[in-house]
């Protein structure tokens, strides 16, 4: 026994509870609202990627590639520290803000890419269908295309949504308090890495159990519409 807590001194862990307890709750947070925007952004860009107007056309596939082509570490710094005083705000973005828009511009661009596959996989017909009967082009997106777009990708949405949730740890390099930052709290405190990041692992594998979970749980049920 005396080995397992050389290794893993469990008393510490639960010492720090109120820690991780208050860092899973910020990860959950940061990730949802930032999932909301990334899905935003990225139905956005979809469209626009596939509009017959070549600005639209090519301001998405650069802000796609921009992406795709820069450390997202950069992109939390950059939008962060660089950017001046916002109009609409009077003020800088805070720490949990400028965060949160990172972490959605990034997811962003490649849900746009998954999104923009499912739109592609709706049937011509049906989209000629939903014109006969006199529905406008945003009406025929809203009740026809994307609908059925979402449901047809949603294995890979969920994979990128797993992916977000595990970059939101890295928030934590401009100050923002979640999971891997009640792990860097007990790291500095007590000198013990084990303790703080197997915890902080632990804690990501729960958060990704319950969403796994509810996944399935949407996916049963699409399943059982389309039958």
């Amino acid at each position: 026994m005396d080995w397992i807590l050389d290794f893993y001194n469990y008393r510490v862990a639960v010492q720090y509870v109120p820690e991780f307890t208050r860092g899973m709750l910020a990860t959950i947070w940061i990730s949802l609202v930032s999932l909301v925007l990334s899905l935003t952004i990225g139905t956005v860009a979809a469209i626009m990627r596939m509009s017959a107007n070549p600005v639209l056309w090519r301001i998405s596939a650069g802000y796609v590639q921009a992406i795709r082509s820069t450390p997202l570490l950069i992109q939390i710094y950059v939008i962060y520290f660089s950017l001046p005083a916002l109009p609409l705000l009077g003020r800088r973005l805070d720490e949990l803000e400028g965060g949160i828009i990172a972490l959605g511009l990034n997811a962003g661009a490649y849900m746009s890419e998954i999104i923009r596959a499912g739109i592609e996989s709706i049937s011509r017909g049906q989209i000629e269908g939903a014109q006969s009967v006199g529905m406008t082009y945003l009406q025929r997106m809203r009740y026809v295309v994307l609908p059925q777009a979402f449901a047809n990708v949603l294995p890979p949405l969920l994979g990128q949504t797993a992916v977000l949730i595990k970059d939101s740890s890295l928030v934590s390099f401009i100050g923002v308090f979640e999971l891997f930052g009640a792990g860097l709290t007990v790291l500095s405190e007590r000198l013990m890495p084990n303790e703080a990041f197997l915890t902080v692992a632990v804690g990501y594998l729960a958060i990704y159990g319950v969403m796994l979970f509810f996944s399935n749980y949407a996916q049963r049920r699409l399943g059982g519409v389309r039958g």
